[in-house]
């Protein structure tokens, strides 16, 4: 049987280029890594102020301890102090809010159609980012059977270790009346109507959130599954609707800004590994790979 191994491997020839060169290339190609950090660490911080907020405002309720103890809501414009009470009602919820279920803001699952054997966008699990919410780009094969989704809608892996890893995406991949379908093991959570995505991403992601749905989770060892209607199930305040688009409106450009950072960010990954070998072989030269840096920079 043919095989490879560690001896057949270092008998290849490969170019050996002055070390100047190397050092050359290394720059070229160091440039564009570091503007590919530069913008995960930018996706990253809104990111984070973006999952800040939500839990501010839906779990914590700080604007309304804020108001309560006479004082004003930090890094918030009055208008939107003033949609929040300055009381809790006997419940413990903010005045006016209802105790309900994430089922009452967020679509678990929701019904859509694609015509078995047509190609459509797919994405698989290692897709999935256990943190940061831009998956891998999709790509096209034919429908058999599993979950389908829409740009917006939040990814959540749903078995074991996936789930515990954080494996979680916003799709974003698709274009806007596309359906893209993937792995049987995901749940799509789709914000109801006057519900931004970034909501159910954000609830998603929340620490606490996650705790809730391990813990539905059931199935032999090494192959259990958290429950869609379980999770749907989960207790949540449900705010007022005009809480829900000052959040929109304070959350939409940071997801946008995310997403125009990761297509960037896969840009450029694909720029850096097709220069690679064009500079290695010889069939670029180095000031003209800089030039092509320089114009997607």
């Amino acid at each position: 049987m043919p095989n490879l191994n560690k001896s057949i491997i270092g008998r290849i020839e490969v170019p050996l280029l002055p070390v100047e060169k190397q050092r050359e290339i290394a720059a070229v190609l160091g440039a564009l890594d570091d503007k590919i950090e530069l913008n995960r660490k930018t996706a990253a911080t809104l990111e984070a102020m973006a999952r800040a907020l939500y839990r501010s405002w839906f779990v914590d309720f700080d604007p309304v301890h804020a108001k309560a103890e006479g004082r004003a809501p930090t890094h918030m414009p009055p208008e939107t102090a003033a949609l929040f009470p300055a009381r809790f009602g006997p419940d413990g919820l903010p005045e006016g809010w209802e105790a309900g279920t994430l089922g009452d803001l967020i679509n678990f699952n929701p019904r859509e159609k694609i015509t078995k054997g047509s190609d459509a966008p797919y994405l698989d699990m290692k897709a999935l980012p256990t943190s940061g919410m831009t998956a891998a780009p999709a790509y096209q094969r034919a429908f058999t059977s599993g979950t389908k989704f829409r740009v917006g809608d939040t990814l959540l892996a749903r078995i074991t270790p996936c789930l515990e890893n954080g494996k979680t995406a916003m799709v974003d991949d698709l274009l806007g009346s596309e359906v893209g379908w993937g792995s049987t093991e995901f749940i799509v959570m789709r914000g109801k109507p006057g519900v931004h995505s970034a909501l159910p991403y954000c609830v998603a992601r929340d620490p606490s959130f996650r705790e809730q749905a391990i813990a539905t989770m059931t199935g032999s060892s090494g192959r259990q599954r958290a429950d869609a209607v379980r999770i749907s199930q989960v207790d949540c305040a449900v705010p007022p609707r005009p809480v829900l688009g000052a959040f929109a409106e304070a959350t939409d450009p940071m997801i946008r800004r995310i997403h125009a950072l990761g297509k960037e960010n896969q840009t450029l990954a694909t720029l850096r590994d097709t220069l690679l070998p064009r500079l290695m072989s010889g069939d670029l030269r180095v000031g003209e790979a800089r030039d092509q840096v320089e114009a997607v920079g």
